[in-house]
Formats: structure tokens, sequence, C-alpha cells
């Protein structure tokens, strides 16, 4: 069974940094596409920064600059550190790695990478 857990979220100030973790467990897959989504209410599940099919991290527009996608090995945690956070990067962040076979909730993003399997999300609160 595959579990992602995520960690590090919190309440910041405008200008503040946080470094979210994710921790994987039951992970077989041997690829490189391993990611970071954000979900703010009322909005769709959207790509932040990911490993795609061939290891080049790739960033939404948005957040270009100031998060940073790094994982040492396939083994270790995947982190995001975010600095210089913005008030609209209030959004419950998941942690997400590619699944094969369609599951439900699939998202294709960026190229190729195919996420199916979610963390249970971490909550990033910046307050202005």
């Amino acid at each position: 069974q595959v579990q992602l857990v995520e960690s590090g979220g919190g309440s910041v100030q405008a200008g503040g940094s946080l470094r979210l973790s994710c921790a994987a467990s039951g992970y077989t897959y041997r690829n490189y596409c391993r990611g970071w989504f954000r979900q703010a209410p009322g909005k769709e599940r959207e790509g932040v920064a990911a490993f795609d099919s061939v290891g080049t991290t790739i960033y939404t527009d948005s957040v270009k600059g100031r998060l940073t996608n790094s994982q040492d090995n396939a083994k270790n945690p995947l982190y995001l550190q975010m600095n210089s956070l913005k008030p609209e990067a209030n959004a419950m962040y998941y942690c997400a790695a590619r699944s094969y076979g369609g599951r439900w909730g699939t998202i294709t993003w960026p190229g190729d990478c195919a996420f199916g399997y979610w963390g249970q999300g971490t909550q990033v609160t910046v307050s202005s």
C-alpha cells in the first residue's frame, strides 16, 4: 500500500519561509515523477513543483524563483522549500507520486507524469 505523508506546513507572515517534507512508503515503481500540488478553497488542485519523467524540476510560473523542489534520492523524503511567501500561496499542499492504470483523481502534469498517489495534505497559511 502506497502512503505519502506530508509535514512542515503552518502559518507564517508574508515574506516568510516554510519547508515541506514528504515521506513515501510502499512505493515500488521506479520513475522520476514526484511533485507538489496545492488546492485553495473553491479552486482546482494545481501543480506547483515536480520532477518530470526525466528528472527535470518543473515549476508553475507563479512560484518560480521562490520554491525549490529537491530529493537526494528516490528513497529519501521529497522537500519543497518555499521562500518569500505571499498570501496567495494559502492552500492545502499535497505530495504526489506517479501511478499507473488510471486511478481516480489522477492529474497529469508536467508532461506525461500521471500523479495518482496523494498524501493527506499539509496546510500553508500566509498572513499579510
